[in-house]
């Protein structure tokens, strides 16, 4: 390809590729590249987890072994699977077993309360239900009027003789994760097979990654930064993967030196800690450290780089179209941008495609969804006119092309990684017999990025600790308020509504 014509993504691949030459949907799908990548080195070490490695052969006949036994339950290719449990071995083992066998993966976050798991399950329909607690899964099936395997991460069902893997398409669902927008509940954004394999193998050629590299992953394998890069993207590239229960900044800084690791990915908020941990200078030994899911502050990344020598790499994605930008692997990493687009993925500014103004961030590319599972209207409000996704942020070019998120057109907030809807927030505190109004707004925090906040007009004396139980007896930690802030009245305009900003 002529240099020249050359699409700005080119500035990542390495010295010697030629982007002509990529083919992000070469593999077809995620499992058909795990099993090739499988065949090429049976023995090689994959996934370590409680003391023990598990090696690529072992992965292949165990997540067989696992998709036979949900075949025989019933379940077949298309069908959806909630799947919630603390990260583990099993719980790797059973996701891979799932894909393989084509089901569609509904990832739920273990803290959820059962009116949570309810909406996602009533609405997906699923099949069977994954959970490391069986009253949760009791959840589903009353969510859903009618019974559905349920079973545990082990998943401890008959034997059965698998039926064909691997044998999914790039245009078939593979992972049904719910996310908020800025109306109504979080709904199902259907990601597929093409969609996960462009994402990873992008990152792949960005990042360099390869089989000589190890993640220590303390990421929850609920979310798609975990999931969706952290796992599937070390099995992609043929890596390894050291899987952490939780995340504790002197047991990431242990793990790395005990196995010889390369690789962490984190959300600011576990940057902040390791950056006050005694041996943050371990982290040096890392050939790379990324960092997603909510803005990386200035001050942090510098103060990374004087302690111990880190410059974190600051990338972009979303749940519709998991990664969109990434600062380069060669080349400056700029704080406070996220860098340039990823290898097939174009973005542009709503409007104007002069790089010096600001607009809403619109993305295209084989890594985007194909829209929201069963709602034709979020979905159509989600493109625009020409197929480009609006993304809900508000971004800048600046003249390096390196892309800068000022804001977010969306009401989203953000902590700790996690996105938090504040409708759904505002709907819970209402239900205590003492609030008038509420408008929940994120604040900002070094640590967790944003702090949720609820401004509450009550109705006479209302203690601060009654509305914070209220809360957390129904929605999981992370959207719960940490502040409430008691005022006469919440600002609105001339049409009645709250004026967020001003709060």
């Amino acid at each position: 390809m002529d240099p020249v014509a050359a699409p700005p993504w080119a500035r990542h691949l390495a010295p010697g590729v030629d982007a002509a030459s990529v083919d992000l949907l070469q593999a077809r799908s995620l499992p058909a590249a795990w099993a090739a990548a499988w065949a090429a080195a049976p023995h090689s070490p994959v996934v370590h987890d409680d003391g023990r490695w598990c090696t690529a052969e072992e992965l292949e006949a165990r997540s067989r072994a696992v998709a036979g036994r949900l075949a025989g339950a019933g379940l077949r290719a298309g069908d959806r699977a909630i799947v919630s449990a603390g990260t583990s071995l099993d719980l790797v083992v059973a996701h891979v077993a799932a894909l393989r066998l084509g089901l569609v993966v509904v990832p739920v976050n273990g803290a959820y309360r059962e009116r949570e798991v309810a909406h996602v399950a009533a609405d997906s329909d699923p099949a069977a239900a994954i959970f490391d607690d069986p009253e949760r899964g009791a959840w589903v099936e009353r969510a859903v009027g009618r019974p559905v395997v349920v079973t545990s991460p082990a998943v401890d069902l008959p034997d059965a003789d698998a039926p064909e893997l691997d044998a999914v398409g790039p245009d078939d669902g593979a992972l049904l994760c719910y996310t908020s927008g800025t109306t109504g509940a979080p709904k199902g954004a259907l990601l597929t097979h093409g969609n996960a394999l462009a994402s990873c193998e992008a990152v792949r050629l960005a990042w360099r990654w390869s089989a000589a590299d190890r993640l220590v992953l303390a990421l929850p394998l609920f979310h798609v930064h975990g999931l969706g890069v952290g796992l599937h993207g070390s099995l992609l590239a043929g890596g390894s993967v050291v899987l952490r229960r939780r995340f504790d900044a002197d047991d990431v800084l242990a793990s790395a030196r005990e196995h010889d690791a390369t690789l962490f990915f984190g959300v600011p908020t576990m940057y902040s800690r390791l950056a006050a941990a005694d041996d943050v200078a371990g982290l040096e030994r890392l050939r790379l450290c990324v960092s997603g899911s909510a803005p990386l502050p200035g001050e942090l990344f510098d103060r990374l780089v004087a302690a111990a020598g880190v410059r974190v790499l600051e990338r972009y994605g979303m749940t519709e179209t998991l990664m969109n930008v990434s600062n380069p692997y060669d080349g400056e990493r700029r704080a406070g941008t996220v860098g340039i687009p990823l290898p097939g993925v174009d973005v542009r500014l709503d409007g104007d495609a002069d790089h010096a103004e600001q607009g809403d961030i619109l993305v295209r590319g084989p890594n985007v969804f194909p829209g929201y599972w069963r709602r034709p209207d979020a979905t159509a409000e989600a493109f625009a006119a020409d197929g480009w996704f609006r993304t809900g942020d508000v971004g800048a070019f600046d003249p390096d092309g390196y892309l800068r998120i000022v804001g977010r057109s969306k009401e989203l907030i953000i902590s700790g990684g996690f996105n938090v809807y504040p409708r759904e927030v505002e709907d819970v505190l209402l239900g205590h017999p003492g609030v008038v109004e509420v408008a929940v707004v994120g604040v900002p925090s070094d640590e967790w990025g944003e702090v949720v906040t609820a401004v509450v007009v009550a109705d006479g004396p209302v203690a601060e600790a009654a509305l914070l139980e209220h809360a957390a007896a129904q929605l999981a930690p992370y959207k719960r308020p940490r502040r409430v802030r008691f005022v006469d009245a919440l600002p609105r305009n001339a049409l009645g509504k709250v004026l967020r900003h001003e709060l």
